[in-house]
């Protein structure tokens, strides 16, 4: 059995999340510093046996410094306790990830949709698979709770929070090694 060992491509991935402000418009933020690492059996991610990812959460960036300090803070994702947010995936198929999203102190089974690109080789021979991530979460279901109500009756932050990926994995090591079926069948026959 073929093992193939990916690793994040930063200069071609981004992530980014979407809230709406005041239920009116959209808010786009994105995490500028996040890793993705993910082992799978030959080149079938849904033959995985580790895909996980983590974002540095003090690297959140929406184009506005003071909003940026305010989600910082104790009052959103608190970075001085809670620097990283992280998922491990439990489950690929049909095109959905399943798996487990820790933020703050709070960890919670997550789906997200994931668009395959395909696998290709770049200019320097190296061997690159693309995704699109998409999907969505309640921020209140992990402790993100703040908010204000305007006078006039509006909230200023929505519950609903969505994310969208594009991810660029490298092919960074390749090992032959033995299925567990496989250790269990000579470990028998021994």
């Amino acid at each position: 059995m073929e093992l193939i060992e990916w690793a994040l491509d930063a200069h071609h991935s981004e992530l980014m999340f979407k809230v709406k402000h005041l239920m009116i418009t959209t808010v786009t933020g994105y995490f500028k510093k996040f890793t993705v690492e993910a082992e799978t059996e030959g080149e079938d991610f849904t033959k995985f046996l580790n895909i996980a990812f983590e974002a540095d959460v003090n690297s959140v960036s929406t184009n506005n410094e003071q909003r940026d300090i305010h989600l910082k803070s104790p009052d959103f994702f608190n970075v001085a306790k809670y620097p990283t947010i992280r998922f491990t995936a439990t489950e690929f198929k049909n095109n959905e990830l399943l798996g487990n999203l820790t933020l703050k102190a709070t960890t919670k089974s997550i789906s997200m949709h994931v668009d395959f690109g395909g696998i290709a080789t770049d200019a320097y021979g190296q061997a690159k698979a693309g995704f699109s991530v998409y999907g969505s979460i309640s921020r209140k279901d992990f402790g993100l709770t703040w908010n204000h109500v305007t006078e006039t009756g509006n909230v200023v932050v929505s519950d609903e929070v969505k994310f969208q990926a594009e991810i660029q994995l490298l092919r960074s090591v390749v090992t032959n090694k033995k299925s567990k079926e496989e250790l269990l069948v000579t470990e028998q026959s021994i």
